[in-house]
């Protein structure tokens, strides 16, 4: 078999099974972005149809990236403030032992860095005194403030305990969703990978992939694609 054969299958089993996980679907006409024109492909019963070769070839300029920060022993920031697909991000950022925000974005993270990473250090702090029973000298319900404000501390700062330096990207799920990320990311000149539905700006994002970014199956056949990536 000719290796130009062997492309076309796989371009035709990726494109398939990005059909199954609904990555093709945009928004309705009446709620769209002028500058996706160039990832579209078409219109059907008034929704936007994403032109899955354009997203293919942009799927692989930002895999290919990724591959480069992960061979470089870099970081990328996973960041999902929306509550459906939270849970998407937080395992793939696990699994990929990647830093990950989520609930809501905590401003001042990429602008106000070292503020920032005080705050997380102080909380890594307490965990530590905790683990090495520190509080049990305290009456109950000191013991019980200070639990409560790890919890606080772990819910805003569990995902970026090991981000001890400014990310060499960020990853988002959803433009609109994030864009205050977003905005942080481009004055700190960090490099962001985002998927771009049919109502967002892809000119915002340095790796922008033409994708649905609601399906909860193409967010998680993405999400797929970028933890092999970083294996």
């Amino acid at each position: 078999m000719t290796k130009e054969k062997d492309n076309s299958i796989i371009f035709e089993e990726l494109a398939q099974k990005m059909l199954e996980a609904g990555v093709h679907w945009g928004h309705k006409k009446s709620n769209w972005n002028p500058r996706m024109a160039q990832y579209v492909y078409g219109l059907k019963n008034n929704i936007y149809i994403i032109d899955l070769e354009k997203t293919m070839k942009q799927l692989e300029k930002a895999i290919s990236f990724i591959k480069k920060i992960k061979e470089n022993n870099g970081k990328i920031l996973f960041v999902e403030t929306r509550p459906q697909s939270e849970f998407l991000i937080e395992e793939t950022a696990k699994k990929s032992k990647m830093p990950y925000v989520i609930f809501r974005w905590i401003g001042g993270l990429l602008t106000n860095f070292k503020s920032i990473r005080k705050r997380v250090e102080y909380f890594i702090d307490l965990e530590k005194k905790k683990a090495e029973g520190e509080f049990k000298k305290y009456t109950k319900k000191e013991q019980q403030k200070f639990d409560k404000e790890i919890e606080k501390l772990r819910k805003k700062f569990e995902g970026i305990k090991e981000l001890d330096k400014l990310p060499d990207a960020i990853l988002v799920l959803s433009v609109k969703a994030n864009m205050t990320a977003i905005k942080e990311a481009m004055r700190k000149n960090i490099s962001i990978i985002g998927l771009v539905d049919t109502d967002s700006d892809p000119t915002l994002i340095d790796y922008p992939i033409p994708s649905n970014d609601e399906s909860i199956s193409a967010l998680k056949f993405m999400l797929e694609q970028i933890e092999e990536a970083l294996k």
